[in-house]
């Protein structure tokens, strides 16, 4: 492929660079997947009340969420890329896209020069896209897409990424954009992020977990953080305390270990998971709740969080006192 059909430049998450050999760095945890971000020097078109890419945040054109994603030449990225997926230090790269008019074109022509150069995973998780470009991406090689929903309903949704904050996003458009993924891709091979913390119940987070399950997307979770320049840098991230049951309600829900009818609330706080308390301090005791979800091999390391704590999505297999304190945390 003709080096002047690739974007000349691409970001890279921090850590992903220090694996690669780009830049150099100490890493309590390895990142798992390779990640970029395409290139821009403006910012996204779109207007998320949380990101720090946001055409309405004052922030730094290189984060997002808590993470630098210095830039590096497109060409040099891929050729490490190769090599890394030759020595087995990485199984995957995932290409997060801002939105801009020609992201298509970047995002197919990133994806052609990956696969070109080696057999490498490729996640896109990008806007909502129509359904031919979405076959498109398929047709050069990408294995599965992400499609943020973010937001736990409809209501919070236009709050902090559609018409409210003049966002282009829609909720109905993105929940259909994710069934005609699934169409394309297939069952499991869609993804979406939710966020906790912008200000939703945790009934509703629950059972927006259950419907994307029942979608045959994986919802993956973040915590809220706040980025200096974002509309709401001043809002407060959820509690260790409420992030660990909706990590515990996302892991049993996606395991096929319970549904949430048949979970119970009170006073706005999920006090049942539905599910036998042997079961349930059994599948907490592996402490696999709590380490970062999403695609596979996926670890996000330190995306919402600073190594010094409080973790809310581990990079890695906790530890016994970790399990212990979580144990605690959760009543059992």
């Amino acid at each position: 492929m003709p080096a002047e059909e690739l974007p000349k430049k691409v970001r890279m998450s921090i850590g992903s660079a220090i694996v690669l050999g780009l830049s150099e760095g100490r890493l309590d945890a390895l990142p798992t997947t390779v990640y970029m971000l395409t290139y821009r020097r403006s910012k996204c078109s779109a207007s998320c009340a949380f990101c720090p890419q946001s055409k309405t945040s004052s922030g730094r054109a290189d984060m997002l969420s808590r993470v630098i994603w210095p830039a590096f030449p497109t060409t040099e990225v891929i050729a490490r890329i190769a090599e890394a997926f030759e020595t087995g230090n990485i199984l995957r790269v995932c290409v997060q896209a801002l939105n801009y008019a020609n992201v298509q074109s970047d995002l197919i022509n990133l994806a052609k020069m990956i696969r070109a150069s080696c057999k490498m995973s490729i996640s896109v998780s990008c806007q909502p896209l129509t359904r031919q470009k979405m076959q498109a991406l398929a047709e050069v090689g990408v294995n599965r897409v992400s499609i943020a929903l973010d937001a736990a309903t409809e209501e919070l949704f236009d709050k902090v990424k559609g018409a409210y904050v003049g966002g282009p996003y829609r909720w109905k458009s993105h929940l259909a954009a994710l069934e005609e993924a699934v169409e394309i891709f297939g069952w499991n091979n869609v993804s979406t992020h939710l966020i906790a913390g912008l200000g939703e119940r945790e009934e509703d987070f629950v059972k927006i977990i259950q419907k994307c399950v029942d979608m045959g997307v994986c919802p993956a979770l973040f915590a809220f953080t706040p980025v200096p320049g974002a509309a709401m840098n001043n809002s407060s991230p959820p509690s260790v305390n409420y992030y660990r049951r909706m990590q515990l309600a996302q892991y049993l829900i996606t395991h096929g270990s319970t549904r949430f009818e048949r979970m119970k609330f009170e006073n706005e706080r999920l006090i049942d998971f539905g599910v036998q308390k042997v079961k349930l301090k059994r599948i907490v005791k592996t402490g696999e709740p709590f380490q970062t979800s999403g695609c596979p091999r996926c670890n996000r390391p330190y995306y919402n969080e600073r190594p010094g704590g409080p973790i809310y999505n581990y990079p890695r297999k906790l530890t016994e006192s970790e399990v212990s304190e979580i144990e605690k945390v959760l009543c059992l």
